[in-house]
């Protein structure tokens, strides 16, 4: 079936996609500080790619919409494989600046990268949507291998220029991920609106519980592993001692424990429903904080980091199901990029804010943050689904 190889074409490139992001988390903080002098600034560079993502995450969706998934993401990967070659240059030059201006090129292209999800649901009839947007991420499961084992493989490729080879293998891997995305056929996935029902309006959706509420649940979800992915590699290194490779391994199988879960992630969500999925992955985050309080050594992080991963999944891919079934097909280009606009702008906020907390009050500072949001949101998450379950009865009693 075509959707199905789509699918499987699109679960490539989210290997691809996903490595990309490995390698950069793995050795780009410890890449940009060996270019400063002061710690405080070793963030900048994925804090930059990370609000270019926020900035480019509403354009790109509406730009895949109107222009073609396929034609879409092929753009979006392709300013990547620029970028990486610009940082890879800047690592050998030695220039800061440069060295940001290519990060902020990946993170654009990172906003590109994340559409994969909503056109792999797109593309599939309703009942499969939440497999559909699992087995996408399942291909994830690959780059928590690739991605910090190929950063490492290749950071003194080039002599003089520690990680500038990582850089130079990103760019190759991202090659084949245009190559696989290219073989896609995909729909536009908004289609044309009869006469007088284009849709309700970003004001009206945001007003939408339906709506709005999986967004918040996204975007905490997305910012929380964020906040703490940011900044487990410095405090590894920088402030308890351990080595790059341990923080490389850490960081190696927080990405596999992001992705693993997505074989069965669908199955859970059409078993226990969206709301319960995304409790589970919230209450995970939440363990992940308190693992990290009760020590520092290697074990405690590559836990607390285990467990990060695995909320973040089933927190993430909840919301992203749960908002596919929150709008009309009209309204599809609004809803999703809406969305990419709070969760990209939540996790911009996250990544900045990790490097400000972990330098002034340290690495617990970070995880005692987490505990708060965490059970804000579960309070949210607690009132939509007493809220639908209260309108569903009154249906059923009107009926």
């Amino acid at each position: 079936m075509a959707h199905m190889r789509n699918i499987a074409l699109l679960s490539g490139g989210q290997a691809i996609a996903g490595s990309s992001q490995g390698m950069v988390m793995a050795v780009g903080a410890l890449a940009a500080a060996s270019l400063v002098m002061d710690m405080t600034y070793a963030t900048v560079p994925t804090t930059v790619m990370i609000v270019c993502l926020a900035l480019t995450a509403g354009p790109a969706a509406m730009i895949l919409h109107r222009a073609g998934r396929t034609r879409g993401l092929v753009m979006g990967m392709s300013i990547a494989v620029i970028g990486a070659l610009i940082v890879a240059l800047a690592v050998y030059l030695e220039q800061f600046i440069l060295f940001v201006a290519g990060f902020g090129l990946i993170g654009a292209s990172a906003a590109f990268g994340q559409q994969i999800r909503f056109a792999a649901a797109d593309s599939v009839p309703p009942d499969l949507k939440a497999k559909a947007v699992s087995w996408v991420m399942f291909g994830g499961v690959l780059s928590g291998f690739l991605g910090p084992g190929l950063a490492g493989a290749t950071a003194d490729m080039v002599p003089g220029a520690q990680y500038s080879g990582s850089f130079i293998a990103l760019a190759a891997m991202v090659c084949i991920g245009i190559a696989l995305v290219a073989f896609t056929d995909l729909p536009k996935g908004q289609p044309k609106p009869e006469p007088g029902k284009s849709g309700r309006a970003f004001g009206q959706l945001v007003r939408d519980p339906d709506i709005f509420v999986p967004m918040l649940t996204g975007m905490a979800s997305f910012a929380l592993m964020t906040f703490v992915m940011v900044a487990a590699p410095l405090a590894m290194v920088y402030w308890c001692g351990h080595t790059p490779g341990e923080a490389a391994t850490a960081i190696q199988w927080h990405i596999v424990a992001m992705f693993a879960p997505s074989f069965i992630t669908g199955t859970i969500i059409n078993r226990i429903g969206t709301h319960f999925t995304v409790a589970i992955g919230l209450l995970l985050i939440l363990a992940s904080a308190g693992i990290a309080l009760t020590g520092i050594s290697v074990l405690h992080f590559n836990i607390g980091l285990i467990l990060l991963g695995v909320g973040w999944n089933f927190g993430f891919i909840g919301s992203t199901v749960m908002l596919t079934r929150g709008y009309r097909p009209e309204e599809g280009a609004r809803a999703q990029a809406l969305n990419e606009q709070v969760v990209f702008g939540g996790m911009a906020l996250a990544s900045i804010g990790a490097g400000v907390l972990l330098n002034r009050f340290g690495w617990e500072a970070v995880n005692l943050m987490v505990m708060p949001i965490v059970v804000a949101v579960l309070l949210l998450l607690a009132w939509t689904d007493l809220r639908g379950r209260r309108l569903k009865q009154e249906t059923a009693v009107s009926e």
